[in-house]
């Protein structure tokens, strides 16, 4: 598990994967499109595979780095490339805000550890007022329900809130080759893009979160069953939803309308 060429191990329980492959690097980079002035935050740079591209493109560039032997080295190997601002933290309490303005939304990208890659995306979420998109690299499976369609075993509680604040385009399949050392799943890369203008009207944000969460906690139970003492069968009528269905077969918009149906008794 030493990468030979770094002299780094790669460490189990930050869930490190390094990516090496030349080609799948390019393609990444390609699809990211960094730009000179772009507010460019990186999650988990490791051993600089996509930084040495991205900080001269950008000239300027966050890392958020939690291994603290990779965050020692990270400024050597960048030296001369461009303005490196480095945070030794770990990204699931990191606050984003504080290098993001409205005139300066965060384009953030990372190969994401597969450990944290679903609560570090809902931490996300809550910064996306500021940010302008995401490009992550992730195990393929969040990847399918992070795009997943209703009625499909993929979608769920991530599918929804996810789709409800972003557009999600899938760019890239990368095969565990890539990878020193190389994972036992198949890897995907995904662009998260905030909505500019939200397809959807959502009254309280926070109640659909509820909502949605409890609906998918027993996802074989019937809605009226998993939302009995929040939804009344006439709540379901009114915005014509069968109480009899499962969240599963249920669209954003329906868990948006049901919703706000539910917030005029809050």
């Amino acid at each position: 598990m030493t990468d030979s060429l770094h002299g780094h191990k790669a460490r189990k329980r930050f869930g490190q994967n390094f990516l090496e492959d030349d080609n799948v690097i390019n393609n990444i980079v390609h699809a990211i499109a960094p730009q000179v002035g772009d507010n460019m935050v990186e999650i988990g740079p490791g051993l600089a595979a996509l930084t040495r591209f991205l900080l001269p493109a950008c000239q300027k560039l966050h890392v958020i780095e939690l291994d603290r032997d990779l965050a020692a080295r990270l400024p050597n190997t960048l030296a001369g490339l461009g303005e490196l601002h480095l945070h030794q933290a770990d990204a699931l309490n990191f606050d984003f805000a504080q290098l993001a303005s409205i005139e300066h939304p965060l384009r953030i990208v990372g190969n994401l550890p597969y450990n944290i890659s679903t609560p570090l995306i809902f931490h996300l979420l809550s910064f996306s007022h500021i940010v302008k998109d995401m490009t992550f690299m992730l195990q393929k499976e969040v990847v399918d329900r992070l795009a997943g369609e209703p009625a499909t075993a993929d979608y769920g509680r991530l599918s929804v809130m996810v789709q409800y604040r972003c557009q999600v385009d899938w760019l890239l399949d990368v095969p565990p080759e890539a990878f020193n050392p190389p994972p036992k799943v198949q890897s995907a890369v995904v662009r998260l893009t905030p909505w500019q203008n939200s397809p959807y009207n959502c009254q309280n944000e926070t109640l659909l979160q509820h909502i949605v969460s409890t609906a998918f906690n027993q996802r074989r139970k019937t809605l009226r069953n998993c939302l009995k003492g929040l939804a009344e069968d006439a709540d379901f009528i009114a915005v014509d939803i069968d109480p009899s269905l499962r969240a599963e077969v249920l669209s954003v918009q329906q868990f948006v309308q049901l919703t706000n149906q539910l917030n005029r008794h809050v």
